[in-house]
């Protein structure tokens, strides 16, 4: 299958027109809020696993999907999905699962960091490197589009080594019309996919807005969290969004602040590197975060690692508390279901045996919440 007649599917996502309130029924719903005060959103367990760490969820069908990286110490299988008796199997395939080193990494998950549904297309980010800062093996790094209605892996497209470079490690995905957004939290840079003719090249690398700085650590409970050679970590280019007129990239390093660049420029393959960084800008100086996700209304809902929270950055730059809760520990990325209900991966990664001198201090079950209002 050809990568123009992969895109032919209808992977881009739907801009839906929303009719606009009639003023009755808005004033009927001012007069509810008026006599009565807002309700706490209802925090619920949605899946537990005694096995496996979960950073990534997604839903579809009644059917949940759930992943994590290898280096976190759990067994099991990489991605799996859950039905809705609850019943849980190897996704696609116990063999896109099974990868050993030495395998080739081609038609198998290596170290899967991230997860993003686009209609009924799962694209499952695979970093390439079995370990935390280690190099991609070749062939390894790619981004893997999975059909949930077939149930079926559509296209892999893999990246190079100039794209993904040793010391890489590709984080996560966002997309606007024919073109896929990966951040590389490894080599600090972006990631531009062409989904049409497979096309990759690397922007802003090493630029401040996708870099780390020495002035923002990964505070958690007090403790600032250390790589396993006991400094500091780093973690770079890692969450980012897309705005819902698909006009601007948002994106940063995991301890922020965020910035913003157009599209337009980021697929400009004519644009020197110098040009392109002048049309960086900044957007917004959000605390250390570990996942995100942003809804149709530019809402951007976001997990306060310090905090054991989860927040919202409304679009007029107000930013809200949704719930403290010492469970949400390191959640990572959320999932927007349709219904407004918040995902939540609790995934612990500071407790991990590699942050903590090969003890783990994960607080089992791992378990993935579900956020809804009352």
């Amino acid at each position: 299958m050809s990568f123009g007649t992969f895109f032919e599917f209808g992977v881009t996502p739907v801009k839906v027109a929303r009719a606009p309130l009639c003023g009755l029924l808005l004033a009927a719903v001012l007069a509810g809020c008026a006599s009565q005060s807002p309700q706490p959103p209802l925090l619920e367990v949605a899946l537990q696993s005694k096995e496996q760490i979960w950073n990534a969820v997604a839903r579809f069908d009644g059917q949940t999907y759930v992943a994590g990286p290898r280096w976190t110490g759990g067994s099991g299988s990489q991605l799996s999905v859950f039905d809705a008796q609850g019943q849980r199997s190897a996704f696609p395939d116990p063999s896109w699962n099974a990868w050993r080193p030495g395998q080739d990494p081609r038609n198998a998950f290596v170290n899967i960091n991230a997860m993003r549904l686009e209609k009924s297309v799962l694209w499952v980010v695979d970093t390439g490197a079995a370990d935390f800062g280690g190099n991609p093996v070749p062939g390894g790094a790619k981004l893997v589009a999975i059909d949930l209605v077939e149930k079926r892996v559509l296209q892999s497209y893999p990246f190079s080594a100039e794209v993904a470079r040793p010391g890489s490690y590709i984080d996560d995905v966002r997309f606007a019309g024919q073109h896929a957004f990966l951040t590389d939290a490894g080599n600090a840079g972006i990631i531009v996919l062409d989904l049409v003719s497979g096309d990759a090249r690397r922007v802003l690398d090493g630029h401040r807005s996708v870099t780390a700085g020495h002035e923002r650590n990964i505070v958690l409970g007090g403790q600032t969290l250390k790589a396993p050679d006991g400094t500091a970590l780093r973690v770079n280019a890692d969450p980012l969004e897309v705005s819902p007129n698909g006009e601007w990239l948002y994106f940063g390093p995991l301890p922020g602040p965020w910035s913003k660049v157009r599209i337009a420029d980021l697929t400009a393959s004519a644009l020197t590197p110098a040009q392109l960084a002048s049309r960086v800008e900044p957007f917004a100086d959000l605390p250390p975060t570990g996942g995100t996700v942003m809804d149709a209304s530019g809402n951007l809902y976001f997990s306060d690692l310090a905090q054991d929270a989860i927040r919202v950055r409304r679009p007029d730059g107000h930013i809200e508390t949704l719930i403290v809760d010492p469970r949400l520990h390191w959640v990572d990325a959320p999932f927007l279901d349709r219904d407004g209900s918040l995902w939540l991966p609790a995934a612990q990664m500071d407790r991990v045996g590699l942050f903590n001198d090969g003890t783990t201090r994960v607080q089992w079950p791992m378990t993935v919440f579900r956020l809804s209002k009352r």
